[in-house]
């Protein structure tokens, strides 16, 4: 009898040569910054958020000596791995990121210094690293390789020993003075002019070739194209320069006496998440005399086997209970085939598609359906749109339910229209009516539309979206919030009729509830602008919040400018909201309408929409109107809203303050029994 032992040693000490494959994950997409997300960044020197921004160095206008010798860090409060700790050589993370800056000048301010995108071992600044130490380094560290930073700098002062020129970008390893430079005025970019100007930055890391790219372009709206060439580009070995755990962020500074206002706007960041196994405990197997070896493993690999079908089935069973329970939903609409969409779609083809979101991506679909008159045989062809959910995962499946469990019982001729679902092999669709004129927001900031959405046409889809909310809120069985009201969300059809759609975001209220929460989504839902205020500090969502959604809607479909994006107003920037109401209490509400309608429209409309868009983003969330009233006022049906001259200031705990007459800075919103003369 031969005498078999096998020892299978799996070692604790397993190195990271057997790493898992990095995995991509959207660490955060900031599309605007309040205070409801300032933790989540570490801050030191003169830095802050202000003006729903970023603000490097001190965000003053009017006092000047303040801005001066100074110098701010804000950095992304969770630190990642962006390498491993052995020596295997490719275990290096990519990353891509994507911000908006604006370095902002008064006309008798030298520019100066300048901003970087910095990663760094700790959100410590040094101490005098202002100028043109860019709140890097200073005299003593700069050059020290014990620094472990690595920044791009976008610098509009030129320091003569070791710049080009005053605007440039460069690669900075441990020190100001950079390893590549690129000056940037052949490229027609001016970093910190005495204008407004705000630029997009891409900057793309690939670990595995270790080439670093940095891509930059005039933030216009309504969207920016990423250029197809780089500024600059230069090969870096993120291993040799930086801490295995770094964080990111933006570091700038100030001189004496240049200066100048050092702004991020916007924020994207993607990291590799690049971990190594789980150590695995050693394990000691021996097999003695007469078992053979073959035996033993055909064993193990049956009992692997057993416990893998065993998942597959239980996989299988919950997708038979799910599919059963949404069949037994009451008044649940047709049920597709996976392969007749994936046929409509074209596989859904990047050609066919017609938005994303947060919750999936929608395409365009042209389904054959049987012929209804069996005399002609003639198959009809009908266009929807497909909504396939991004993660077929548990959470995907809950935001998949979410939605079909609220519109699916809805009918209003303003809400877009469910047509079916499907559910196969773990995939997550649904069919809704497709819209022809796409939506709202594309007609309004769309550069490829040559025609201006008219008057007519605007005044007509603020009635629709108003009718669906009140409709949401009160004609309904149970009271629906949306939560996510903008104008990208609002679908027009051939007739330029509106229809509020995407209800990912959408919940149901208990009778016994007046507000939602959902603080398992790791934020406030909805899209920064048009949040209400309350929101940041309650994580709720209610009718109210609701309310200033539509307000924000409003004021952006008169003015034609989005409410995420600040209006330069007298040598400052301004929220729609905030710019609309200064314009008012000087007696000039007019001006805020839209330039591209010229004087194409009606006066009284336009300020009664200005007025009722001002009195539904009212800070307090108790002196908003409600839906009745605010489709009697948009119908013309009820006075318009009597708005006070100054922007009543927002408190928490919110409460109900009465003012005496004189008292205009704070005086609450009341229905009067005409316009406002002085409008």
């Amino acid at each position: 009898m031969v005498i078999v032992y096998i020892v299978i040693l799996l070692h604790s000490s397993f190195k990271t040569a057997s790493a898992q494959s990095p995995k991509k994950a959207k660490v955060f997409a900031y599309d605007m910054f309040d205070e409801g997300v300032h933790s989540s960044f570490l801050f030191n020197g003169s830095s802050s958020i202000d003006f729903p921004a970023l603000q490097l160095t001190p965000d003053t206008y009017n006092e000047a000596f303040k801005l001066p010798r100074k110098s701010g860090r804000i950095m992304y409060k969770h630190p990642f791995r962006l390498w491993l700790s052995d020596d295997i050589e490719n275990d290096v993370a990519s990353f891509n990121t994507s911000f908006v800056i604006n370095n902002y000048r008064m006309k008798e301010w030298p520019a100066g210094e300048g901003l970087a995108f910095l990663i760094a071992p700790d959100h410590i600044i040094p101490e005098n690293s202002y100028g043109q130490w860019l709140g890097l380094t200073n005299e003593t560290i700069d050059g020290d390789p014990t620094n472990h930073i690595v920044a791009i700098e976008f610098d509009s002062k030129s320091q003569e020993e070791f710049d080009p020129d005053g605007d440039h970008i460069g690669l900075n390893i441990n020190s100001i003075k950079s390893k590549t430079t690129v000056p940037l005025n052949d490229s027609g970019f001016d970093l910190a002019p005495d204008m407004d100007a705000n630029y997009s930055v891409w900057i793309d890391y690939n670990g595995k070739s270790k080439v670093l790219e940095v891509y930059m372009a005039r933030y216009v709206l309504p969207s920016v194209e990423k250029p197809s060439k780089p500024l600059l580009k230069e090969t870096i070995n993120l291993k040799d320069h930086v801490k295995d755990k770094s964080y990111f962020g933006f570091a700038a500074s100030t001189g004496d006496p240049d200066i100048q206002l050092n702004c991020i706007l916007k924020w994207n960041l993607e990291v590799d998440d690049l971990r190594p196994r789980k150590d695995m405990k050693r394990l000691n197997i021996g097999i003695g005399v007469g078992v053979p070896a073959i035996l033993v493993l055909a064993l193990c690999g049956l009992k692997l086997g057993l416990v893998y079908l065993k998942k597959r089935k239980r996989a299988s069973d919950e997708e038979s209970i799910l599919h059963g329970t949404l069949k037994r939903l009451p008044g649940i609409p047709r049920e597709f085939k996976y392969r007749d969409l994936k046929k409509a779609t074209n596989n859904f083809n990047e050609s066919m598609k017609l938005g994303q979101g947060g919750f999936g991506v929608v395409y365009r679909g042209i389904l054959h359906e049987k012929a209804n008159d069996t005399s002609t045989g003639v198959a009809a062809t009908v266009q929807v749109a497909v909504k396939k959910f991004s993660r077929d995962n548990v959470h995907g499946k809950d935001d998949f339910f979410a939605e079909l469990t609220i519109i699916h019982r809805l009918r209003h001729k303003h809400l877009v229209r469910l047509l079916g679902w499907s559910h196969e092999k773990g995939k997550l669709l649904l069919v809704y009516e497709f819209m022809p004129n796409g939506s709202l927001e594309k007609h309004l900031y769309d550069s490829s539309n040559q025609n201006t959405l008219h008057w007519r046409h605007r005044y007509k889809i603020l009635t629709g979206v108003a009718s669906a909310l009140h409709y949401l809120h009160n004609e309904f069985d149970q009271k629906v919030v949306h939560r996510d009201l903008k104008a990208s969300n609002i679908l027009l059809d051939s007739d330029y009729n509106a229809r509020l759609g995407d209800f990912g975001l959408a919940r149901v209220l208990d009778n016994d509830r007046n507000s939602y929460a959902e603080l398992e989504l790791g934020g406030v839902p909805g899209t920064m602008g048009y949040v209400a205020p309350e929101c940041f500090h309650t994580g709720k969502a209610t009718p109210e919040s609701d309310v200033y959604g539509f307000g924000a809607v409003v004021l952006e479909v008169v003015s034609g400018r989005t409410p995420g994006v600040r209006v330069p107003y007298e040598q400052q920037n301004y929220s729609l909201v905030d710019w609309v109401w200064m314009l008012h209490r000087e007696g000039r509400i007019q001006e805020a309408v839209d330039e591209r309608l010229y004087d194409d429209y009606d006066v009284d409309e336009a300020k009664r929409l200005l007025l009722l868009g001002l009195a539904c983003s009212h800070p307090t969330d108790s002196e908003r109107p409600q839906t009745p009233a605010i489709y009697q006022i948009i119908s013309g049906n009820s006075p318009t809203p009597c708005v006070p001259p100054f922007k009543p200031v927002f408190t928490w705990p919110s409460m109900v303050s009465t003012f005496s007459s004189s008292d205009t800075t704070f005086s609450s919103i009341t229905l009067s029994s005409g316009a406002q003369g002085e409008n």
